[in-house]
């Protein structure tokens, strides 16, 4: 799938990641990520950033990622809405809940 547009997600702030999502020139994905913790969690936001965009098979893709410490709930949510936002999907999620009553 490709991205129709770049976009930005999360903050610079503590405990938090900022995402940005745009087509890469040459086709392939690549993910850059700047963060305090990168030696020791470095593999391990890489691996989940990928995990993401093959999720959502993405093609073609460069994400730049500011760390500042997330979690990896933060991480994922944050990914996800640069994503959505990339593909012009921003508002078609179905957050409704669901009761099991």
């Amino acid at each position: 799938m490709k991205i129709t547009k770049s976009s930005i997600a999360g903050t610079l702030d503590s405990c938090d990641i900022q995402i940005r999502i745009e087509e890469s020139v040459d086709g392939i994905n690549s993910i850059y990520l700047k963060s305090a913790v990168e030696k020791q969690f470095g593999a391990h936001i890489r691996k989940l950033i990928q995990e993401i965009l093959d999720k959502y098979a993405l093609e073609g893709v460069l994400v730049h990622a500011v760390d500042k410490g997330a979690l990896d709930c933060t991480i994922r949510a944050r990914v996800e809405s640069a994503i959505m936002r990339a593909l012009d999907k921003e508002n078609t999620t179905d957050w409704s809940v669901v009761s099991h009553e």
